[in-house]
């Protein structure tokens, strides 16, 4: 459904990073690439992460409870965002070539290309359309480098690359 006072090319404008939303179901793991992670309160200290109903990852997080976010690097090659980003979990076990350790919550940790992991037990979630927000009071974070961090502007601009079919900015392809 085509909106003519939308000029999705906007959307472009505004500030996303790319991050790795990881979790577990049972002793399976699973993570997704996803630009829609943003901290929302700072007493408890909170986070969002919105995932398309479809992806193993959502249905992970709604069994375990728990999801983990890697803040990717900006020099995060595009074979691991691939890897992540546009494989499905249900097919091949996306950890197995990716460094990484348990955290306390039982998420997978990215090693690889990560700036900083944190970790939170879901809250709440909402449907919204397509996809579900899980929202999710952190009990813990760690830097693990330093360096910029990998914004999605960067990911289309230098990069050049494109997002999957259930990504929420997936509609920007066809305007590029």
């Amino acid at each position: 459904m085509e909106n003519k006072d939308i000029d999705v090319r906007a959307l472009y404008k505004i500030s996303y990073g790319l991050y790795l939303v990881s979790s577990c179901k049972g002793d399976k793991f699973n993570g997704q690439v996803a630009n829609a992670v943003m901290q929302v309160t700072a007493d408890p200290i909170s986070i969002v992460a919105c995932l398309h109903k479809d992806n193993l990852t959502t249905e992970c997080i709604r069994d375990s409870g728990v999801f983990s976010v890697g803040v990717l690097e900006q020099d995060t090659p595009m074979t691991f965002i691939g890897n992540f980003g546009f494989k499905c979990g249900r097919d091949i076990d996306k950890f197995c070539n990716c460094n990484y350790r348990v955290g306390v919550t039982g998420a997978p940790l990215p090693l690889e290309h990560t700036l900083a992991v944190i970790e939170a037990e879901v809250v709440r979630h909402t449907d919204i359309f397509t996809h579900v927000m899980f929202f999710g009071k952190v009990v813990s974070s760690e830097i693990l480098k330093e360096g910029p961090p990998l914004t999605y502007a960067h990911y289309h601009e230098v990069k050049k690359g494109k997002s999957p079919k259930n990504a929420p900015t997936s509609t920007l392809n066809k305007v590029r």
